[in-house]
């Protein structure tokens, strides 16, 4: 269905991460991964979505016609991509062209050689047969009732070898009918200042709308995209998460964020760049890859702050330390906790994690004193809240957060002469006033050591049912080498609504494991509002 939007038609988010996002090493989208993308994009209330060409494949002619039938969009256009018809044809009976207008979309971006070379090497035809066959194009979807946009493939290079016939390909787009033209940097390779030299010059000299297309491989895509609207461009093509063929494009976020908070333009419905964070999340969650920590705006480190001396700025006012407020894109601040702590890092976490440290500074030196020893043995805190919140419960409380007390643990590894392994683990505890032996074996050590623990503890703790453990990193540290290296374990656990880790750090992987994993379990606890052992 159509969408109806809020803004007016001055200025264009153009989304093209089911197109050419999709060409990431590493990317293989469905046709429903490609719908709930679609979904995402019009939520967060990009104007335009690039679904893919049509009739090149059957799952993107597949997902067009689902489209339709199941996404009401909201806020975008959905967008059909081709290229201008072949050499020697006409448009009205090119087979491609006609699976464009088959496809639905009322919006078709037209792929177009701008380079002169590409034009006879590539489509092995004449400067004036492909400028034909732009025209032609052009105008017989703008008679199908079709919104057109031109992309000038190569555009930047085209014009370094030949500016007057880059721009006649632009021209002639735009005298058939074109909606915008967009100038494509292909091959990523232009800088900042030479974009908006070019686009101000063939925006002068066409007098066409113009658009920016940039992909990331000089690491400019964002600034270069900006560069184009500073010199007249009112399109910007993007991805989320500036997924891309080689390195990638331009990345959806922090161009909307910058063109929203830095220039002022207000390019998506009222409300949505709150949003942003968690869209860029939820895209990556489709994709199956790991939401980068440090993008910025999204990223979970974008606004987190460890030094001590940031800190100390930032409890006077936050601003100081940060560009945005965090909450105008849905992100949040957080402070990391290191040996390069001081008290203001301690009192803002104790505040972020819902710990009243009553401006006690002699509970405060302590925790800072403790956080500093402990790291210099290895341990991490800013990898792991959920150990930090424990140890610093530990300190304001006068003891240790305690819901069941270890009398020992063991684990067993076999290797039997047929090849095959066995591990065993047994965990002696005690727990409201009861001592528990509890075996098990498990596909490794740890995770033996892991179920043995669920064994004591479920019957008497049933919320440790809901624990997943969904992340395992060990670490050998700097120090002795060998075998005798110091280890250090980070676990990450979920309850199915949250996700927190802890950390462990021993002369042993196992040793390291069982240290992560008590409080693991403690946290989990915790967070269930289960009250501790007396």
């Amino acid at each position: 269905m159509t969408a109806t939007s809020e803004l007016d038609d001055s200025f264009h988010v153009f989304d093209t991460t089911l197109r050419d996002g999709a060409q990431r090493e590493g990317i293989n989208l469905t046709v429903a991964d490609k719908l709930a993308i679609a979904r995402h994009l019009d939520d967060f209330g990009v104007g335009f979505i690039e679904g893919g060409w049509p009739g090149a494949n059957p799952r993107d002619t597949e997902f067009f016609a689902r489209a339709r039938e199941e996404i009401d969009f909201r806020h975008a256009q959905l967008v059909a991509f081709g290229s201008t018809r072949r050499a020697g044809a006409t448009a009205a009976e090119d087979h491609q062209v006609r699976a464009l207008l088959e496809s639905g979309a009322e919006v078709i971006t037209l792929v177009a050689k701008s380079h002169d070379r590409h034009v006879e090497l590539a489509l092995r035809t004449t400067l004036d047969e492909n400028l034909a066959m732009v025209a032609d194009t052009v105008s017989h979807l703008k008679a199908q009732g079709r919104r057109v946009f031109v992309d000038c493939e190569h555009f930047f290079d085209g014009y370094r070898a030949n500016p007057e016939y880059a721009k006649s390909v632009v021209r002639t787009a735009s005298e058939a009918g074109a909606d915008v033209v967009i100038l494509c940097d292909t091959n990523g390779g232009m800088l900042p200042a030479q974009i908006q030299a070019v686009v101000a010059t063939v925006l002068a000299d066409t007098g066409a709308r113009l658009g920016i297309h940039a992909q990331d491989d000089t690491g400019c895509a964002v600034a270069n995209t900006l560069a184009a609207v500073d010199a007249g461009a009112t399109h910007v093509q993007c991805t989320a998460n500036g997924y891309g063929e080689r390195v990638g494009n331009a990345n959806l976020f922090p161009v909307v964020a910058a063109l929203e908070l830095k220039y002022g333009k207000q390019v998506l419905p009222e409300g949505r760049l709150r949003e942003m964070t968690r869209i860029s999340h939820a895209i990556a969650e489709v994709v199956n890859l790991t939401p980068s920590t440090h993008q910025p705006y999204v990223g979970v480190s974008a606004f987190a702050h460890k030094a001590g001396l940031h800190a100390s700025a930032i409890k006077v006012d936050p601003d100081l330390y940060q560009h945005i407020d965090p909450e105008l894109v849905g992100n949040t601040m957080r402070m990391l906790v290191s040996d390069m702590a001081g008290r203001a890092s301690i009192e803002l976490k104790g505040k972020e994690l819902g710990i009243d440290l009553g401006g006690d500074r002699e509970l405060v030196g302590r925790v800072v004193e403790r956080v500093k020893e402990r790291e210099l043995a290895g341990y991490t805190y800013e990898a792991a809240d959920a150990s930090f919140e424990l140890l610093l419960r530990a300190e304001a409380e006068g003891r240790p957060l305690k819901y069941f007390e270890v009398e020992s643990w063991r684990a067993i590894t076999e290797d039997r002469p047929d090849g095959s392994h066995a591990n065993e683990a047994t965990v002696k505890l005690w727990a409201k006033g009861e001592r528990i032996v509890a075996t098990a074996e498990g596909n490794g050590p740890v995770n033996a050591l892991d179920r043995s623990l669920r064994v004591a503890l479920e019957k008497i703790y049933p919320d440790l049912a809901k624990l997943d453990l969904v992340d395992y990193k060990v670490r050998i540290l700097e120090g002795v080498h060998g075998t005798q290296s110091t280890t250090r374990v980070l676990i990450s656990t979920s309850d199915g609504t949250g996700e927190w880790a802890t950390v462990g750090v021993a002369e042993n992987v196992i040793a390291a494991s069982w240290q992560a994993l008590e409080d693991a379990y403690t946290y989990g606890l915790l967070r269930a509002g289960v009250a501790p052992a007396e």
